[in-house]
């Protein structure tokens, strides 16, 4: 037999992989999505499959819809978004059938609207098996995005890459031939809720039972009633006063305190004691002016109050690299942080983290993708408890790495870390990226 003919092996390689290679343009599994429904949209789409298929490109139109899991979330929300490939540009054009769990999609989603950019999303490497000739099944990616601006925000299906491994490692690129396409799904931002800046300050620290004591405070809102009232530990003593905030949100008024348990004064809007809507405690104490008995001498000593302060073991974390094309976790761990409450009152605290975009060669990783897993351990002894804030995304608008509460008494040392997580997208260029993470200890 003489040489084998050019059009035979092309025949043996495009009949070898030819098939696996279509499926890449819309293979996967279906996954339903959880939160509001898009809307299905058609496109034009272009598919390039390898170049070891000898099989040209492919020009159809697929069907598409992209839903979330909010569509009226706030500035500084994080929205999951599901991309569902519903009806794909081509089918199995060969006899071969496909075996299950061999393709694994990634694509984007373009933002329009008050806020712009791409969604980075993927999918799972699971589909179920494609006969010969039969329809590609359905498949769904998933990805986050964070709410930067107020307003009206558009989600459109964009290109999509499909890699499968089958005899061999494939990818086959699909894109939107006029992009963007039609809008699947709007979903509208709104401002988030202002952090609590009002404060309080007392004229003393201490005073006889029946004494009044000064309290001022500031970024209240303008011309409200505000309670100010006595604290004993986590309870609200009898001892209540009210004011009215000026033009600037600011007021100074007196609180006459006669309660002897009285800890801590706070001032708030609204019926009762709102953390949200108040400030303080502020740290009072009642002296005790017991007569002394006769022949008797009343001994007495001071414990003065410090501050809280806060102090980290480092300020660089170097996360683990990742491979361009295949993105994924960059972790590394948050640098010990040492909280130290010497107060003495009966305030908590709250250590709070947000962190920039991370910028690099022509790019950024947004500040959505950074999120943490916290941990914190209390010295013994310590008044206090101190509690982890919980896993999940950091972002610009921040998160609670810890805290401890309100109480009669609080205060101690604690010691607070956290596991470190950048969802690197699969092309982001190559190089070296950065970006602030600022903790605030209030």
């Amino acid at each position: 037999m003489g040489p084998t003919p050019r059009r035979a092996r092309r025949w043996r390689w495009a009949s070898l992989f030819g098939s696996a290679a279509l499926a890449v343009t819309a293979g996967g599994a279906l996954a339903c999505p959880a939160g509001a429904a898009g809307t299905n949209v058609d496109f034009a789409t272009h598919c390039i499959p390898p170049a070891v298929a000898g099989i040209p490109p492919i020009d159809g139109t697929t069907t598409a819809n992209v839903s979330v899991d909010k569509t009226g979330p706030k500035v500084g929300d994080t929205v999951t978004v599901t991309y569902t490939v519903v009806t794909a540009a081509a089918s199995n054009p060969t006899d071969l059938a496909l075996p299950a769990d061999i393709m694994t999609p990634t694509g984007k989603v373009t933002l329009g609207g008050a806020q712009s950019g791409d969604v980075t999303v993927t999918g799972p490497k699971k589909n179920p098996p494609v006969p010969g000739k039969a329809a590609f099944p359905s498949f769904s990616m998933t990805g986050t995005f964070t709410v930067t601006k107020a307003g009206q925000i558009t989600l459109s299906p964009g290109d999509y890459n499909i890699h499968t491994s089958y005899i061999l490692e494939l990818d086959t690129p699909c894109t939107v031939i006029t992009p963007p396409a039609p809008v699947s799904q709007t979903v509208t931002a709104t401002d988030g809720t202002p952090a609590n800046t009002r404060a309080i300050s007392l004229g003393s620290a201490s005073g006889d039972p029946g004494t009044g004591v000064t309290v001022s405070g500031t970024n209240f809102t303008p011309g409200a009633t505000v309670t100010l009232a006595g604290r004993a530990g986590d309870k609200q003593t009898a001892d209540t006063a009210t004011v009215t905030a000026n033009a600037q949100g600011s007021f100074s008024g007196s609180l006459v305190v006669n309660d002897r348990t009285t800890t801590g004064i706070v001032a708030y809007e609204g019926g009762s004691w709102n953390p949200d809507k108040g400030a303080g405690p502020a740290a009072y104490v009642v002296n005790d002016n017991t007569p002394v008995p006769a022949g008797s001498q009343k001994l007495t000593t001071t414990v003065k109050a410090g501050t809280l302060s806060m102090s980290q073991a480092g300020d660089s974390v170097a996360l683990s690299g990742v491979d361009f094309g295949r993105g994924g976790a960059s972790t590394g761990s948050l640098n010990t942080v040492t909280v130290k409450d010497f107060r003495g009152g009966p305030a908590g605290w709250s250590l709070t983290g947000k962190v920039t975009d991370f910028t690099g060669p022509g790019a950024k990783i947004d500040a959505g993708k950074l999120s943490w897993t916290p941990a914190c351990a209390t010295k013994p002894g310590s008044p206090s408890t101190c509690k982890a804030g919980s896993a999940g995304t950091v972002g610009s608008a921040g998160a609670t790495l810890a805290s401890t509460a309100n109480g009669t008494l609080t205060g101690g040392e604690f010691t607070v870390d956290a596991r470190l997580s950048l969802d690197v997208p699969a092309f982001t260029p190559p190089g070296a990226y950065s970006g602030v993470l600022t903790l605030t200890l209030t």
